[in-house]
């Protein structure tokens, strides 16, 4: 055997050891991602928490660079329903990228029931049959889009719900992104 050969098969050999002791990681990071979309991307997000539960919602509105643009939260002071919650902050994004004249958006959130209650037929005595048809109405003005989006790449949104879920404000908007959220 060359030398060569011989450092080769030390060095392959030495991989084959420490990857054995090794433990492999199963988990892969999830970050936003605007998915190669060149509109506003519009990120949403529901949240009760505390003893006595408090609902909030809250989310933000950032270009394809990633750069804010405006953000919201606020509370749900007679409400312990994370499905309104959810609801109220998709309907709150998109009334913001409207009054800002956003007229290309995609919408993610990562309440699955939201969305298909959003783009399904839901019953129209469900409870929460006005907000959904409000939500139709403003997806229908522009070219907005939703989509699900999973909680880990939701991070900013649910910090924004949470600080409304901890406020008395029903509606907060935000100039610039709190300095605790990092963004991308």
């Amino acid at each position: 055997m060359s030398l060569n050969q011989l450092s080769f098969y030390i060095q392959n050999s030495v991989e084959d050891i420490n990857s054995s002791f090794s433990t492999p990681s199963a988990v892969v990071p999830i970050e936003w991602n605007k998915n190669n979309f060149d509109f506003s991307i519009l990120n949403v997000d529901g949240s009760c928490i505390g003893n006595p539960i408090r609902a909030g919602f809250g989310g933000l509105i950032r270009n394809s660079a990633c750069f804010f643009l405006a953000g919201f939260s606020g509370s749900l002071p007679s409400s312990t329903d994370i499905l309104q919650a959810e609801l109220t902050a998709i309907y709150h994004g998109l009334s913001m990228a409207k009054e800002m004249g956003i007229i290309e958006l995609v919408c993610y959130s990562d309440s699955l029931l939201s969305i298909n209650l959003i783009v399904g037929n839901p019953s129209r005595f469900h409870v929460h049959a006005v907000l959904i048809q409000d939500i139709k109405v403003l997806l229908s003005q522009a070219n907005y889009t939703i989509f699900h989006t999973l909680r880990e790449g939701n991070h900013c949104a649910d910090f924004l719900a949470k600080r409304g879920a901890l406020s008395d404000v029903r509606l907060n908007l935000h100039h610039s992104p709190p300095m605790t959220c990092f963004l991308c």
